[in-house]
């Protein structure tokens, strides 16, 4: 959580979002953002918009300014607890009802907030089952295309930054330039990155239960 609030008792919204659900590499990222009343519009001219739709240095910018001056959770899984989770849960939408409903509890500990909104990523009760006692009485909204929604757009920033960020130091911690996303040169990058440090360099690094796990393991066994 940041310690900076210049909007002490103010009434707004939280909203949320994450990323990394659908890249192969990195870990998987949700962020909560306090929207004060009356600050759309000052998030607009910062840039805000869902972060799919800004470039990464850009996202890297403005996620600075929104830490300075409001209120956020950022929640982070690193690959290797990923694997763990989606391997007790066998499921993504549980995985996520749990990281979205922790930053939305983070939140509530600092600011009193009546509503939290969300992109559509599954059954809402999900998150509403997840949710502990201080987020019990919160109304919690869940729809498509939330981040048309300044909080949810500002969380989308903050989380792919994030991202972005712990992925650049796993890729300094393994030698290898991990890629985003889940395409070809993830395949390629899985190949030599097993080649370098051993199959288990994917537990480390990769959302093992992806497709391209089973892909890149069956190269390498061509290979010997």
């Amino acid at each position: 959580m940041n310690q900076t609030n210049l909007f002490p008792g103010a009434k707004g919204h939280i909203g949320t979002d994450e990323s990394g659900k659908g890249d192969y590499f990195g870990p998987l990222v949700t962020a909560g953002f306090f929207l004060p009343d009356g600050q759309e519009e000052v998030l607009r001219k910062l840039g805000v918009k869902d972060s799919k739709r800004v470039s990464d240095n850009r996202v890297r910018e403005i996620s600075k300014q929104l830490r300075l001056g409001y209120k956020y959770s950022i929640v982070a899984i690193g690959p290797e607890k990923y694997n763990v989770l989606y391997q007790k849960m066998q499921n993504l939408n549980k995985i996520l009802a749990w990281s979205h409903s922790r930053v939305i509890e983070n939140i509530l500990e600092e600011i009193p907030c009546s509503l939290a909104i969300t992109d559509q990523f599954g059954d809402k009760l999900f998150v509403e089952n997840a949710l502990m006692k201080r987020g019990r009485n919160i109304e919690l909204v869940q729809k498509t295309g939330a981040e048309e929604d300044m909080a949810v757009a500002a969380a989308s920033i903050l989380a792919r930054a994030e991202f972005l960020r712990r992925l650049y130091l796993l890729s300094r911690e393994l030698g290898i330039e991990l890629p985003k996303g889940s395409s070809p040169k993830s395949d390629e990058v899985g190949v030599k990155l097993v080649e370098l440090h051993g199959a288990g360099a994917l537990n480390k690094a990769a959302k093992t239960h992806f497709k391209l796990t089973k892909r890149i393991l069956k190269v390498i066994n061509t290979k010997k």
